[in-house]
């Protein structure tokens, strides 16, 4: 018996021990001390942020303390959800924003489709002449900051009632545009589909291409018309690149900020994202994280719409084993006639916007577009004028070297550690595929991805507006700006890291793992080499997103850290608006050489950034 009992004790005690050096093996495992480390990261930059916005509308704040009978300072409330919900100024806050939000986003999303829809199927299953062409400016909308096309929509369209001065039209034709035309809703979803547009032509570009042509013959045998051929067939086919568009430009149109703050404003024509800036400029910060909650909590709605819409289709399979037949649709006669089309339809967006900030900035005094009235005052003019509040021109003004030197450098730092970090996440979830802790890291990394850029920088004002344990309050620092900025790309930079490591094969680096190499060894030598591509295509994407940032940053930007993006809405709020034409035309040109520089590092581009 005692013999027996000795050996279940042994048994058991080598089975535990057995256990142990398992679970150390696996703890030990580069990838897995990787993946740790990574969400212990993800956690602090992203879980925490979200719990201390959570948390601050859950209670009383100072600012209530002093309004309300017995509030007391810390303590749980539902008061902030009950006043913006069911409160006397519920429709003021937040119904009424949210209907114009929901306004904006809908109709700049079809408009979008349209628009990018039409010209992927002219690149890409036509013959029309031009077609590398089309296809390099069609992406070029997205490089320019969003609210250019705004401020060059009111240029032109602004009138004397609302803007105060006349714009390019009523100079011209002595007519004064109406309101609606000018500013509210019709602009902002035109400009916001002018400029999110190339989401669609990218994804349904690639759909396109995967698509057989013999599939769409078919039904053209069969008696089919073009119109039930498109509708029956092709449309079907390329859903999931519709669907996923919709997500991207339907989330980044709700949480936009500068083109409805440039064009909305004046009409008093409130967004979601601009109440949010109102009521945290104010104080009220507990009731602007309960607007961006309601902005998270859509973005995620509509995700989870998404995937539950292509999770009901069977199959999307468009390139099977009998061979792939990609043929153009012949546009005849009309060949040259789509392609001046498009052209012109390409000017408008891309090289007319930009004339008519040009040409404003030249102009002394707003709304006179006189050959008389050019003047230089605004590029080069003398300091203490009465124009521009007594400022020097843009070329003399010391504010705007330091806050383009704030943009270069925020972008550069943040698209530095932005594409490391893709490349760390990438190897830790390729090298963990299918284990529960890869999925975790995938998916905390995407979390980002449903919050508005606004809203997670609410998130960050809620975070570092006090000491975090060893931390100090980082608000209103360089540092912060960087942090966030981080955060907010780290989705786009998880699947950058992921795409380049999906290349690289297992044995390279088991083979170097045999020949004794370290981890670092093998990471330096072989890992980073062999996905420097990715590496450069997140670092040019983060690059260009962060110069022309500024839903994300406007709520978190001082004098001290302001950058370009800001710079220009502080400028366009202050009246100074041929001051902020010169700002944006700045920006747009870093932007454009800072992505040709970066871009002639091993082939990185914007389409291999966004994945196409």
């Amino acid at each position: 018996m005692a013999s027996l009992e000795t050996s279940v004790e042994r048994s058991s005690s080598s089975y535990w021990l057995t256990t142990v050096r398992r679970f150390v093996r696996w703890l030990t495992r580069p990838h897995v001390i990787l993946s740790l480390i990574m969400l212990l990261l993800m956690y602090y930059m992203i879980i925490i942020p979200l719990y201390r916005m959570l948390e601050t509308t859950l209670t009383w704040q100072m600012r209530d303390v002093a309004a309300v009978p017995g509030a007391e300072l810390g303590g749980f409330t539902l008061y902030h959800y009950i006043r913006m919900v069911t409160g006397a100024l519920s429709q003021i806050y937040l119904y009424t924003p949210l209907k114009h939000s929901l306004t904006i986003a809908a109709g700049a999303t079809v408009l979008a489709l349209a628009i990018g829809g039409s010209l992927a199927w002219l690149v890409v299953r036509t013959d029309m002449p031009g077609r590398n062409l089309v296809n390099q400016l069609a992406v070029i909308p997205y490089i320019m900051p969003s609210w250019t096309l705004a401020q060059a929509w009111v240029v032109f369209f602004k009138n004397r009632l609302s803007g105060g001065t006349p714009g390019v039209f009523e100079f011209m034709f002595e007519q004064s545009p109406p309101d609606w035309l000018a500013y509210g809703p019709v602009p902002i979803i035109i400009c916001s589909a002018l400029h999110y547009y190339t989401f669609f032509f990218l994804f349904v570009s690639a759909a396109l291409m995967s698509i057989d042509s013999s599939l769409e013959e078919s039904g053209e045998l069969m008696g089919a018309s073009r119109w039930r051929i498109l509708r029956k067939i092709t449309f079907p086919l390329v859903l999931p690149a519709i669907l996923s568009g919709f997500v991207m430009t339907f989330s980044k149109v709700m949480g936009t900020f500068g083109g409805p703050n440039i064009l909305g404003a004046p009409v008093r024509y409130y967004v979601v994202s601009t109440m949010i800036r109102g009521s945290i400029g104010v104080g009220d910060r507990a009731d602007g994280f309960v607007l961006a909650l309601v902005l998270i909590l859509l973005s995620l709605l509509i995700i989870t719409l998404n995937q539950r819409l292509i999770g009901t289709r069977k199959s999307y399979e468009t390139i099977g084993g009998r061979g792939f037949v990609a043929q153009a649709t012949k546009l005849l006669k009309w060949r040259k006639v789509f392609f001046v089309g498009v052209i012109i339809f390409q000017a408008l967006v891309i090289i007319i916007p930009i004339g008519l900030l040009v040409w404003s900035s030249f102009m002394l005094q707003d709304g006179n577009y006189s050959l008389s009235n050019l003047s230089l005052q605004h590029w080069i003019g003398e300091r203490g004028t009465i124009y521009n509040h007594g400022e020097p021109g843009v070329l003399l003004n010391p504010k705007i070297y330091k806050t383009a030197w704030n943009s270069i450098r925020l972008s550069l730092w943040t698209a530095l550690f932005t594409a490391l970090f893709g490349v760390l996440l990438g190897y830790a979830i390729v090298k963990g595929r299918g284990t529960r802790l890869s999925k975790l890291v995938e998916q905390l990394a995407f979390l980002p991805y449903v919050i508005p850029g606004i809203a997670f920088g609410a998130v960050y004002i809620a975070m570092f507006v006090k000491p975090l344990g060893p931390l100090p309050a980082l608000y209103g620092t360089f540092s912060l700006l960087v942090m966030v900025s981080i955060a907010d790309k780290i989705p786009y930079s998880s699947r950058s890291g992921v795409s380049a490591m999906m290349q690289v094969g297992r044995e390279l680096e088991e083979a170097a793992q045999i020949a004794g190499a370290s981890v670092w060894r093998r990471f330096k030598s072989i890992i980073l080499p062999l996905t420097s591509a990715g590496f450069v295509s997140g670092f040019l994407l983060t690059f260009i997103s962060v110069m022309r940032e500024l839903s994300l940053i406007i709520l978190l930007v001082t004098p001290d850290t302001q950058v370009l993006a800001s710079q220009t809405m502080f400028y366009i709020e202050n009246g100074d608006q041929q001051m902020a034409n010169i700002v944006i035309l700045i920006l747009i040109a870093l932007v454009t050489l800072g992505s040709f520089i970066i871009s002639r590092f091993r082939g990185g581009s914007l389409k291999k950034g966004l994945g196409m």
